[in-house]
């Protein structure tokens, strides 16, 4: 199979799925022979997981919104609904925007209600876990970014992707109480989970859940 080869100071070969492309990164003296084998050795995951990659990115090239299509918010699906309306809003279980929209133009204007709704729900959800845990964020932004669900930074302000009011709301604080954790520990280790578990004992079946959400969304194509 052909592949790209990176090499860096590591100790084992890993492989990467970058769209259709397939990189490899080992390690500087490892035998090109090696590399070889151990690509030949996955080839049927490689099979599956390009397969997949094609799917999804066939599904966003032809994901689009129309009037009356249900769309996301908090775990529950709900219509896009033509109104005239001064601004696109989501009011009595209803995303309303204005009429004889283009497709593009009615994805912004989801886009627009969904920012607005994760800006209000994940401020009201930070300072109620941030009660709970004693901790104080410097300050909750939502931004567009789609591989990241949140950040905290050394400033301890919090970001959060705008998709995630998407997601269920167990999936939501999960989300927030693990961004709030890095304020009191910034990284993963053992200390960092025990504040998450403390908070959210159920928390791997949320990341769970996260992870399949994750997976729906990499088939939608929202900008």
């Amino acid at each position: 199979m052909n592949y790209t080869l990176i090499r860096s100071r590591r100790k084992t070969a890993v492989i990467y799925l970058r769209g259709d492309t397939l990189e490899v990164r080992a390690p500087l003296h490892m035998p090109k022979w090696y590399i070889d084998k151990f690509v030949a050795s996955r080839e049927e995951w490689i099979i599956d997981k390009l397969a997949w990659a094609r799917e999804q990115a066939r599904r966003r090239d032809s994901f689009t919104l129309g009037y009356g299509d249900m769309i996301f918010y908090r775990g529950k699906q709900y219509p896009i609904v033509a109104k005239c309306v001064n601004r696109a809003v989501f009011a009595d279980q209803r995303f309303y925007i204005p009429p004889d929209l283009a497709p593009e133009q009615i994805k912004a204007a989801c886009i627009k209600i969904y920012r607005m709704l994760a800006k209000r729900d994940l401020t009201e959800k930070t300072a109620c876990f941030a009660k709970r845990m004693m901790v104080m964020p410097a300050a909750v932004k939502v931004n567009n970014a789609k591989a990241r669900w949140g950040s905290c930074s050394s400033k301890k302000s919090l970001n959060f992707s705008w998709r995630l009011v998407m997601a269920e709301d167990d999936i939501i604080d999960y989300v927030v109480v693990h961004e709030l954790a890095h304020i009191t520990e910034m990284n993963h280790s053992s200390r960092f989970w025990v504040i998450v578990k403390g908070v959210l004992p159920d928390y791997q079946e949320r990341r769970v859940k996260l992870k399949e959400l994750q997976h729906r969304l990499s088939g939608e194509d929202w900008g």
